[in-house]
């Protein structure tokens, strides 16, 4: 059975070619696969490497671990498996307590309210509202 090593702290721009190689210099038969977001296909800054001798392993973390690569400190340790019952459980599928869990669309959470009564705008939007106040300010319109 093989051991997986996450490796985080990867720099947003890298080459993957780069870090197998590094890989490879500790030992041979490493498998690296980084994790991409979906919707950029960049790396997420973190990655999983599969090997097949706990020794090896060992090695791998050693050598590694807080080794620079980027401008970064590379973060290496034995990944721990998740249960297959634990955090993915599918819709539907009762959870621990035998209750079959609610799709999260049927939850209803408020994230932002338009009510009058709010002082001020959302700071995750802040910025853009300022921008946008300026553009209208700045638009002349012949009546």
């Amino acid at each position: 059975m093989s051991i997986r090593l996450y490796i985080g702290n990867l720099p947003q721009t890298f080459e993957e070619q780069e870090l197998v190689a590094l890989l490879k210099s500790v030992g041979e038969g490493i498998r690296f696969k980084s994790v991409l977001d979906r919707e950029t296909g960049a790396c997420r800054g973190f990655g999983f490497a599969n090997v097949d001798d706990p020794k090896l392993a060992d090695a791998v973390i050693e050598a590694l671990n807080g080794k620079e690569f980027g401008g970064s400190a590379l973060r290496v340790e034995r990944s721990e498996r998740r249960d297959n019952n634990a955090g993915g459980n599918r819709r539907g599928a009762p959870n621990a307590a035998g209750q079959p869990q609610v799709a999260r669309k049927a939850v209803n959470k408020v994230v932002h309210s338009d009510a009058k009564n709010e002082g001020a705008p959302d700071p995750r939007w802040a910025g853009e509202l300022s921008k946008l106040k300026d553009l209208l300010a700045n638009q002349k319109t012949a009546v």
